[in-house]
């Protein structure tokens, strides 16, 4: 027992390190800095055009903005925090004061929600610009369920606290039974009947493209069959949305926990503030609130100088506002309960089921899908309201970001679903037939991950764009003169002429096949990078005359990204440029081969590798993906394409 209270206590003192990291990180961007270098570091935008405001849910102000300059890399993305400032006209001084969620970012353009109905007055005089800012409540929540943890001595928690991390044994009821749903594969039922049976902890596990989050879905769906409420989780506010959006499919009562502007637009209706804005009696409540605003404008009127008559009446005014202000907690207070009781699950984030919202809430099962994403002290934040943990997620996959190099080095970086599965094995059911990728693309990552277990279903047989195209190509840059530099601003690394070339090869599929093709049968394109600064550069070549043309008529089914933004996801034909070319064989990130794996699994129909043998076959991992290349016959050099 001693040896785990020392494993949690390093655990609580790695998360201090990273909270610390992290502060520090963003404090160099942001403190004591002028507009023009936090704008360079991508935590400002100045000046933004105010170009829409409309009403949100629950009273809430929704602001649209646009920036007008060209953009660079910046951090402010869905759900992130951020402060409007202004510089007034008359003064020349800067102005700030109210806070607000971002919605969306999309290039140039950001819609913001406020917690107010009106815009204050100052964000209309002079220039208006907006700052990122540092949120620090998830990391006091991950601290609080820590301590927790640390301090559980008796009850539920302390036994999961010993179960999860391999101190007692898993337990399991082999009496529970479960009928097969005939729209899961045999693994997938098998998963099922693991969850129904264990008492304590599940884990369902696989590879990209096995229907982890289909069959989570499943059990949530047997689940409720056996109680009336259930906690779902995940790590980010993408992957708790889809889970909400296949559990609507269904049928199922869910409340989607979390500020609206966190939440996609598609399950908006699932919040607990669009719940409350279509509840029956919400009338009454906009009525009250607005008495409420009357009398407190009418008895903010009465000056110092009035007489007995006008102070009783503020008196009695703001004695009516008081009792109000009751009436209104009461009414609020009866629409959450009431929307409570009609719900089956709750989904939100990790950080969501320790919101205020939650308290007092307690529930016999929570399921947390992208378990392996989530670090070990947020993911122990839904367990301290539950009685028993389902995990699904691919500790093959991306693990979580950490900021803390020293932290991540020190064991932060091993997840509690990691933990778990390699201490109660019995606990895990690893799913093996997957429905995304032909067995080409597959082969790879089955051999170096998944111990060959991974099935191509049948269905993926048909998964190609042409059968004059190959599924699978790796196009070796070496010798070509492609090198790669560091972008002085990001530090980040980048490879131009590669990256044109990437385009390139782009175009000639979608010239080869036709742009009517894709449009017909709406299928999308990732071109893929693990660098930002390439991301970026392949962002600004695609605008180009010899690029657009071709592309601009398929861009809504285009996405450039890192391989982080393409977690979870699938496009139908993908183009990785890996960047490195240099004569030492140094590779840096990419020695990351988790992050890799999810990369090379994100095609259904054709993915296409472009990098440099020479840099790459230094590393374990790329010389076996290279000769997994020469053994199906994969390859072509790049003077092939430079001769057309």
């Amino acid at each position: 027992m001693a040896n785990l209270q020392e494993e949690l206590d390093n655990t609580k003192q790695l998360l201090k390190l990273e909270w610390k990291e992290d502060l520090e990180q963003f404090r160099q961007k942001t403190q004591s800095k002028s507009i023009q270098e936090r704008k360079d570091a991508g935590t400002c935008w100045y000046p933004v055009q105010l170009v829409k405001m409309k009403s949100g849910l629950a009273d809430k102000l929704i602001v649209e903005i646009i920036y007008p300059e060209k953009l660079q890399s910046h951090g402010f993305q869905s759900g992130k925090t951020i402060s409007f400032f202004s510089n007034e006209k008359t003064t020349g001084k800067l102005r700030s004061g109210i806070n607000g969620v971002i919605n969306t970012v999309r290039g140039n353009y950001m819609a913001i929600t406020l917690p107010t109905e009106r815009l204050p007055e100052w964000m209309t005089d002079g220039k208006l610009g907006i700052d990122l800012m540092f949120d620090e409540s998830t990391y006091k929540q991950m601290d609080l369920a820590m301590s927790k943890v640390i301090k559980a001595k008796e009850g539920r928690l302390w036994q999961l606290k010993n179960i999860l991390l391999g101190e007692e044994g898993a337990t399991f009821d082999n009496s529970a039974s479960i009928h097969p749903d005939p729209s899961l594969n045999p693994g997938q039922n098998q998963a099922l009947s693991l969850v129904a049976s264990a008492k304590d902890v599940a884990i369902i596990h696989g590879p990209p493209g096995t229907g982890k989050t289909t069959t989570l879905v499943a059990a949530i769906g047997a689940g409720i069959q056996r109680y009336h409420q259930v906690l779902v989780c995940a790590p980010s506010n993408a992957a708790v949305d889809l889970l909400v959006e296949k559990l609507v499919e269904k049928g199922i009562a869910t409340l989607r926990i979390g500020h609206p502007a966190r939440v996609d637009d598609d399950i908006l209706q699932q919040t607990l503030d669009a719940k409350t804005s279509q509840h029956a009696v919400y009338k009454d409540l906009k009525t009250l609130r607005k008495r409420a605003e009357s009398l407190r404008s009418q008895a903010k009127k009465y000056k110092r100088t009035f007489g007995p008559s006008e102070r009783s009446q503020r008196e009695k005014s703001w004695e009516q506002v008081r009792m109000i202000k009751e009436e209104i907690r009461q009414l609020e207070d009866y629409i959450q309960m009431d929307i409570f009781q009609h719900t089956q699950v709750f989904a939100c984030t990790f950080s969501g089921a320790g919101s205020p919202t939650m308290k007092g809430m307690r529930f016999p099962i929570v399921y947390i899908d992208e378990a392996a994403q989530g670090l070990e002290p947020a993911t122990w934040i839904p367990i301290l309201y539950s009685d028993k943990v389902i995990m699904a997620g691919d500790h093959c996959q991306l693990p979580p970001t950490i900021k803390s190099f020293e932290a991540g080095r020190r064991g932060l970086k091993e997840t509690l679903f990691e933990k778990t599965i390699s201490r109660q094995p019995r606990a895990a059911k690893m799913l093996f037939s997957q429905y995304r990728m032909p067995s080409l693309i597959m082969g790879f990552s089955s051999r170096h991950f998944y111990e060959n277990q991974l099935e191509a279903a049948p269905t993926t047989y048909s998964h190609r764009l042409s059968e004059d195209l190959p599924i699978l190509q790796f196009i070796d840059t070496a010798g070509s003169g492609f090198q790669e530099h560091t972008d002085k601003e990001t530090l980040s690394t980048m490879n131009e002429e590669e990256g044109r070339f990437a385009l390139l090869r782009l175009v000639d599929v979608v010239k080869s096949l036709g742009i009517n093709v894709f449009l017909d049968n709406k299928w999308n394109i990732g071109v893929i990078s693990p660098y930002r600064a390439q991301v970026e550069a392949l962002k600004e070549m695609q605008e180009e005359q010899e690029f657009s043309e071709h592309l601009k008529p398929i861009q809504e089914l285009l996405t450039i990204d890192t391989i982080d933004g393409f977690q979870g996801q699938e496009r139908d034909l993908v183009i990785i440029s890996l960047v490195r070319s240099n004569a030492d064989g140094i590779i840096g990130f990419l020695g990351d081969t988790r992050r890799m794996n999810v990369a090379l699994t994100r095609a259904k129909r054709q993915l296409i590798v472009i990098g440099d043998s020479s840099t790459l076959g230094t590393h374990p991992f790329y010389k076996e993906f290279l000769s997994y290349i020469d053994e199906n016959n994969c390859y072509s050099s790049i003077y092939e394409w430079m001769e057309h």
